[in-house]
């Protein structure tokens, strides 16, 4: 079921006697914010307008269209995303012809707010209408009015639609879409709806034609992974299908079994659905790499239990225990909630004790941010932002001196690097290149300056690790080993002849197009 409302737009914002001719191409600029499975959205919503004829804007060129994918996770969202809008009205106003829409989880959320608090946004479309965006544009051009179009449920899996990624040789694979579960700081099911999954062949599929195009490392994707498998089972209880519980592990399995596909990644599973087989799976599977993201958010079990989260520490410390002992040196990444109502002094200090025990290569943290719509945000006992700011101070350094402590374990040792893209800021002034290590963890290298020795991205290498920082890891005494690989190869054919209009399939960098 979905809604279309028109706003009020002003006539001066678009004026037909100077738009372009219909035969230059319309350019486009996609601005991410968020997760993970906001960049997967935007390759899909690149992928669409290229398909309907638009082109990617040029580094410096003021964009015919600029889209908004946007983020409501944290409060601070609405007013990113209000500021920003602000910002276009005159870039607008001095760009005949010009759109703006915006999309994402905020517009879910906010819906008509948007064209009434922004008057001069033509198009805002949801989570679950990706695909419609071409002709939301046209007919706010045609009826110059804005036009709003969300829809409550999922219109079409976006991994069916075009594509336009960002990367020669890595992709983001949607598994899922949706949550079923029900955390009561999280506002994420209300917007991308209730969990649906892929069919495994489905996936398979995908995961074959891009390592076909030349990609060697995919990230599976959906909010919780680890519930893969709902609808799958024969059973049904209540009238509802069972999940097959193996369906996961069953999938990473199958990725091992694909020839070419060098690192299979996956993102936050819940510890409630982590299972025995899901470790195994990743030990015995050479291309699931040794890492996991797993969100504690707090270490407090009265905590927990306000948060409605279904496991308790001694649980999700059990979970870290048996995945260190089937993979020794895999790096463990966190999720933590700083300031939850209610959260006393002796709760923080049972989440410090946890991360001091959990031992995390990286945590990300933050302070809670009430979110309109969420049974949390109606909470009694909400903690002073003063109280929150000192116990996420202390955190943070906890945090930050752990990291580095175990990435300093890996000075003197020898780590594979896979090289990508936008992963070293200042890689041109220290002539270095960047990308990860099998463990996600960050790599600086010192490569050769000579073009003929010098690695591509997509290419990997091993190294060294000279210096550790908390964040990243230093290899400063050169390359020892230099593999050039399929992926380095489809990275220099898309330097070498421009990326055809239409598209593949999947990535991951995080970056303005």
């Amino acid at each position: 079921m979905g809604t279309t409302t028109s706003g009020y737009r002003e006539p001066a914002m678009t004026n037909p006697a100077v738009v372009e001719p219909a035969d230059t191409p319309r350019t486009f600029d996609v601005r991410t914010y968020g997760c993970q499975m906001n960049v997967h959205d935007s390759e899909r919503i690149a992928g669409v307008l290229t398909d309907a004829g638009y082109v990617p804007a040029g580094e410096g060129q003021s964009a015919d269209l600029v889209v908004f994918n946007t983020c409501a996770v944290r409060e601070n969202a609405d007013n990113k995303l209000y500021g920003n809008l602000g910002h276009m009205l005159p870039v607008k106003e001095a760009h005949p012809g010009m759109q703006i829409a915006v999309g994402g989880c905020m517009a879910q959320k906010d819906r008509d707010t948007i064209v009434k608090r922004a008057p001069w946004v033509d198009v805002v479309f949801g989570t679950h209408n990706l695909g419609s965006l071409p002709v939301l544009l046209e007919r706010a051009r045609i009826q110059d009015e804005a036009q709003v179009e969300i829809l409550e449920s999922l219109e079409r899996f976006p991994s069916t639609l075009p594509t336009k990624r960002d990367s020669a040789y890595s992709a983001w694979v949607s598994i899922s879409v949706g949550c079923n579960n029900t955390c009561t700081f999280c506002i994420v099911p209300a917007l991308r709806g209730k969990e649906q999954d892929r069919r495994p062949g489905d996936i398979l599929a995908e995961i074959r034609a891009l390592v076909d195009q030349g990609v060697q490392e995919v990230t599976l994707l959906g909010q919780n992974v680890n519930a893969y498998g709902t609808g799958f089972g024969d059973l049904y209880a209540d009238g509802e299908p069972l999940r097959d519980r193996q369906a996961f592990s069953k999938l990473l399995r199958a990725c091992g079994e694909i020839d070419g596909l060098e690192r299979v990644r996956f993102t936050s599973p819940h510890p409630k659905d982590f299972t025995d087989d899901v470790i195994a799976a990743m030990a015995e599977t050479p291309n699931v790499m040794p890492q996991l993201h797993m969100p504690l958010q707090s270490g407090s079990d009265a905590v927990l239990k306000s948060m409605r989260r279904s496991y308790r520490a001694e649980r999700f410390l059990g979970i870290l225990g048996r995945v260190r002992d089937a993979m020794p040196h895999a790096a463990i990444t966190t999720d933590i909630i700083v300031g939850f109502p209610g959260e006393t002094d002796a709760d923080f200090e049972a989440t410090m004790d946890v991360v001091r025990e959990a031992r995390f290569s990286a945590a990300f943290t933050f302070q809670y941010s009430k979110r309109p719509g969420t049974p949390a945000a109606e909470m009694e006992d909400q903690v002073e932002q003063s109280v929150v700011s000192e116990r996420y101070g202390r955190l943070l350094d906890l945090v930050n001196e752990t990291a580095w402590q175990e990435n300093r374990k890996l000075e003197g040792r020898e780590v594979e690097v896979m090289f990508a893209e936008g992963e070293g800021r200042k890689d041109a002034q220290t002539q270095r290149m960047s990308g990860r290590a099998r463990d996600n963890r960050l790599v600086h290298v010192t490569v050769p300056e000579d073009a003929e020795q010098r690695p591509r991205p997509g290419d990997i290498v091993r190294t060294v690790i000279t210096h550790a920082a908390p964040h990243n890891l230093h290899a400063d005494g050169g390359i020892t080993e230099l593999r050039r690989t399929r992926g380095g190869d489809a990275w220099q054919a898309r330097q070498e002849q421009p990326e055809p209009a239409g598209v593949g399939l999947g990535m991951p960098t995080i970056r303005k197009r």
